[in-house]
């Protein structure tokens, strides 16, 4: 994992992924909790955060 704190910013600041197939989008956190961001590839509106490893 980075440790540099702009490489980790970079890395998983505003991305998430889509439940469903797993296609990562980035937005910024009160658009996706609203239900305003759609995914490219299934149109759903259902994400999660990225896992940091």
């Amino acid at each position: 994992m980075a440790k540099i704190p702009e490489a980790t910013n970079r890395l998983f600041r505003n991305v998430f992924v889509c439940k469903s197939c797993s296609a990562k989008i980035r937005a910024e956190p009160l658009k996706i909790l609203a239900g305003k961001v759609k995914c490219r590839k299934c149109k759903k509106k259902s994400f999660r955060p990225i896992k940091k490893k």
